[in-house]
């Protein structure tokens, strides 16, 4: 995935209300690395990007627009496409002319109702550990939630909701209910459809952890209504989402349980409850459509020899993939790309780094993959202009990091990483 995504999970907490709205995106980045000189190559790039959501939080009151892998994962997401084939759901751009049925006219919700309405939509069985936020009144950026322990009888389980309003056919609309990519993402199954009410729905089963260290079950269902309701389940086999024993075989609710738990009626309510913020009237400038444009710099700058067999690329034009297969075993090949990142130089290019007579600052890493695939390894070429324009340029020796490695060394040399980072054709 990005470089960056090593560090949105320990980033995510820096916010009490950011970290409700992002909780599930940042699951599958967390907690799979050590600080090391990678972390350092990560940094600038997770700056930019979480700097992004948030500015996007604000905006829009939403979740920034993510795909769940359990979420997600989050950030988890193939920005521009997926290299499955899932193509996004379409996603209703006509707001409904009326609000929903249920919708509390004058008073607020509190944790307390929140807790409670989870626990009866819920099937029969117990409940212990529970915990929520309500509506507040005084900052509709802070998104209501619940979160309960529930038992069946077959062992306690973690469940949650979190609940908020996304702009009806906005980007972080159809981002809610896209399927993760699996080239960063594990999971076992992803599944979108179209209710009657044309709300979209999106249950994907998954893992807590990237790297199956633990075998905590993740499965997710994010909802979005045509009026802009955007409701997102979560479920483990755990008591919690980490740091807890499996107590079950899986999550206790089924696929079918789960979108019925996410379209309740209830939780439209709760979303209608939330101020609306002002600036939600309309969606933000889209961001140019770059996508395209850095994956075929990528392509044509390939040594000859590779076949690309898979690819994509982030809607901002800052991040791209592929999966290059020269005959030998598939290798997956990223590249960030980011202006104005001066003011980490410092961190990113330490003593072992080196300044070319143009000033531009180089770095090479060569060290394990942080996603916890077998035999995995990550070759990465760093570099940085005068102007802070940053090129990151790394391969692996396997087509997904969460998988063993399919070849002793990354399809790319790191002579060939570096001349790929250091090529002027990123400036276009």
């Amino acid at each position: 995935m990005p470089v960056e995504q090593r560090h949105n999970d320990s980033d995510s907490s820096d916010e009490q209300a950011f970290e409700v709205r992002l909780a599930t995106a940042l699951h599958d980045a967390g907690g799979t690395f050590d600080a090391d000189r990678g972390a350092l190559v990560a940094a600038g790039a997770a700056r930019g990007r979480l700097l992004r959501l948030r500015r996007r939080a604000a905006v829009l009151g939403g979740v920034a627009g993510v795909a769940l892998a359990g979420a997600g994962g989050a950030l988890l997401v193939p920005w521009g496409g997926s290299a499955s084939g899932q193509p996004p759901a379409a996603v209703s751009t006509t707001p409904r002319p009326t609000a929903s049925p249920t919708a509390p006219a004058a008073r607020g919700v509190t944790s307390d109702e929140m807790i409670r309405t989870l626990e009866k939509l819920l099937p029969g069985g117990t409940f212990g550990k529970a915990e929520g936020r309500g509506v507040d009144a005084t900052d509709p950026l802070v998104a209501p939630y619940a979160q309960v322990v529930y038992d069946d009888g077959h062992g306690a389980a973690a469940v949650s909701v979190t609940v908020n309003r996304v702009l009806p056919g906005g980007h972080d609309a159809q981002q809610a209910v896209r399927c993760p990519d699996k080239v960063f993402t594990t999971f076992d199954s992803c599944v979108t459809r179209h209710l009657p009410d044309a709300s979209v729905v999106t249950v994907v089963k998954g893992y807590e952890y990237p790297d199956r260290r633990v075998d905590t079950k993740l499965w997710t269902a994010n909802l979005v209504t045509p009026d802009g309701h955007h409701v997102s389940v979560a479920e483990w086999n755990a008591a919690a989402e980490k740091d807890a024993r499996i107590s079950r075989d899986r999550p206790p609710l089924s696929a079918a349980r789960l979108t019925a738990l996410a379209a309740a009626e209830e939780w439209r309510g709760v979303v209608d409850a939330i101020p609306r913020d002002p600036r939600q009237t309309q969606e933000p400038p889209a961001a140019p459509q770059h996508g395209a444009g850095i994956r075929q710099t990528l392509t044509s700058l390939l040594p000859k020899g590779l076949k690309v067999v898979a690819h994509a690329s982030d809607d901002d034009g800052e991040f791209t993939y592929v999966v290059v297969d020269d005959g030998h075993g598939r290798s997956l090949v990223q590249v960030n790309v980011q202006a104005d990142m001066s003011d980490v130089a410092k961190e990113l290019f330490g003593s072992g780094s080196e300044t070319l007579p143009d000033g531009t600052r180089v770095a090479e890493h060569k060290g394990p993959g942080e996603k916890g695939g077998a035999g995995v390894v990550m070759w990465t070429a760093d570099t940085m202009r005068t102007d802070g324009f940053r090129v990151v340029a790394s391969a692996f020796n396997s087509g997904s990091q969460q998988t063993a490695a399919t070849r002793s060394a990354p399809a790319l040399t790191m002579k060939q990483l570096r001349a790929l980072a250091l090529s002027p054709k990123w400036r276009s």
